[in-house]
């Protein structure tokens, strides 16, 4: 499977619709390529089909139309691409599953191996290193901005947060979900003695 294809597919795809209009620097593709690599890392670690995941992890979130969920506008636009290419059908269908029910992190279904790392990939890029740049960058956008502005934004996500290390449906997952909280309740603890 080439890759570079769908991934300049996707790029292409979501070039109108990459950034939220509530946090201008981020950017959908950026987001997408993070979860690609992660669900990449996570397959090595727990298996299932790697085609499945890392084309699942590139079109997760290609479809955004007003009005509608995005996992079911993405998993059309999905299965009809990747039907255009001459994937097979069972691929096709699996992968149109996943990206339909990606955001649903609570769900309570059964789900196969690959939904499950694809899920965490999707998961794992909102915490760590990554959420605190993205706070204090979302905070430096507001109005007074300030170090103690953005330690507080920081430290309401980490304890929204947290908890959703139950959201995780693989062990592999809920190590790294781990390592990445404690990443950031160093730095808070940290940013705590030299603002206050």
């Amino acid at each position: 499977m080439n890759y570079a294809n769908v991934i300049e597919f996707v790029r292409q795809q979501i070039a109108d619709n990459g950034r939220p209009p509530n946090y201008p620097f981020r950017n959908r593709f950026e987001h997408t390529m993070r979860v690609y690599r992660w669900a990449v890392k996570l397959q090595a670690k727990v298996g299932g089909d790697l085609d499945i995941i890392a084309l699942a992890a590139l079109l997760h979130d290609v479809g955004w139309e007003e009005g509608r969920e995005h996992g079911e506008v993405g998993a059309e636009i999905a299965v009809e691409y990747l039907d255009s290419i001459g994937l097979e059908p069972e691929k096709i269908k699996r992968i149109g599953e996943i990206i339909l029910i990606h955001d649903d992190k609570d769900t309570q279904r059964e789900l196969s191996l690959e939904c499950q790392v694809v899920m965490d990939a999707d998961l794992l890029d909102e915490v760590g290193a990554i959420s605190v740049l993205w706070d204090s960058m979302a905070t430096a956008c507001e109005d007074d901005a300030n170090y103690k502005k953005a330690y507080y934004r920081i430290r309401e996500f980490y304890r929204g947060n947290r908890p959703k290390i139950r959201r995780c449906k693989t062990n592999a997952a809920r190590l790294e979900f781990n390592r990445r909280m404690n990443l950031i309740e160093t730095f808070l603890s940290q940013l705590e003695k030299e603002l206050f």
